[in-house]
């Protein structure tokens, strides 16, 4: 049977995004001694605090450009759950790339640390469709198993021979600051990240749907043995999309190091591998979808982090919210699933 994801309506992304701003109202409610200063803490803060907005908009590339890797796989029919791995040892082996030549001029190191980044994240991804190719594994165990094994042993090296111990973190030593990139509204941590997503996630588009091969690679997610019996190389979109999806991951985490924190750090990639999955689905697995999808996930981390800091609410309320939308969004998947 040909496996291929359902993009399905705007409609029921809307009523996920709705049903999620219920619960949080209901809930600042129902935890807070003021409704009001909750609510303004939540919905306004994000925007109305420059430090707050650079880093909602910061965070909103990085998502972005994960979840740009999330689209490619799953519109090919496959299923990558290994971006959380990806991304962090891309990071992290970008990171040790830099420090290893740190001479370099500016620009060139941080291509070093992006090329070594996303080199690292599209070949733990391509393992992944090799195993599929050659036995028939499904990726979606082998990338998930894969990124569970190596997340430890990075960490391992973070924390051990490749920690910095003059730093108070749990980290590798900092980069040369000639590559770091420059921010875009201090004080905040947005950079010149955030637009690079942007360009990426129109350059996905026009290839996805202005060129022949995205038409070959969506032909392939939907229907693998008619795009063989097509004469389309069934290889080239199993491997392939796997290992472009791998290098977005890990073109993320390199840009997260030069971008923010211009060191690996032990757990500095917070779930934005596995978010960047909800953040495409949201988005229909539209590259331009996700771009809206990947704003309302970042408003309402920003909005969980200033209720956190102005009134008695845990971050955890970010993450019951967004657990309301996977789960919204993938109800619909099924049912639409079911239907077809």
């Amino acid at each position: 049977m040909a496996r291929r994801p359902t993009t399905g309506s705007l409609w029921s992304s809307l009523l996920a995004v709705g049903a999620a701003l219920a619960v949080t109202v209901v809930l600042l409610g129902v935890g807070s001694a003021s409704w009001g200063d909750a609510l303004e803490a939540f919905f306004v803060q994000p925007i109305a605090n420059r430090y707050y907005f650079g880093n909602m908009v910061s965070l909103m590339g990085y998502l972005l450009l994960a979840s740009l890797g999330i689209v490619i796989a799953f519109r090919g029919g496959l299923y990558n759950l290994g971006g959380e791995g990806q991304l962090f040892v891309g990071a992290l082996v970008g990171t040790l790339a830099g420090l290893a030549v740190p001479g370099l001029p500016g620009p060139l190191g941080v291509v070093l640390v992006l090329l070594a980044a996303s080199l690292t994240g599209a070949l733990l991804a391509s393992v992944s469709g090799i195993l599929r190719r050659a036995w028939g594994t499904p990726e979606l165990i082998t990338s998930y198993l894969l990124s569970a094994a190596l997340i430890p042993a990075a960490e391992y090296l973070i924390t051990g021979p490749a920690n910095d111990p003059a730093r108070n973190l749990l980290a590798t030593r900092t980069l040369p600051e000639a590559y770091w990139l420059p921010r875009l509204l201090v004080p905040s941590e947005l950079n010149l990240a955030f637009p690079l997503a942007l360009v990426v996630a129109v350059m996905v588009y026009l290839a996805m749907f202005l060129s022949v091969r995205g038409y070959e690679l969506r032909l392939f997610g939907l229907n693998e043995e008619f795009a063989v019996y097509a004469g389309i190389d069934p290889t080239t979109y199993s491997v392939g999309a796997l290992g472009l999806s791998g290098a977005l991951h890990g073109l993320t985490g390199g840009l997260m190091v030069v971008g923010t924190y211009h060191a690996a750090i032990s757990g500095f990639s917070g779930g934005i591998g596995w978010n960047a999955i909800a953040v495409a689905l949201v988005g229909r697995l539209h590259p331009l979808g996700a771009i809206l999808s990947a704003l309302v996930f970042a408003y309402l981390d920003a909005g969980a982090k200033a209720s956190m800091l102005h009134t008695e609410f845990t971050f955890e309320l970010g993450t019951i919210i967004q657990a309301v939308i996977l789960l919204l969004v993938t109800a619909s998947f099924v049912v639409r699933g079911r239907r077809r």
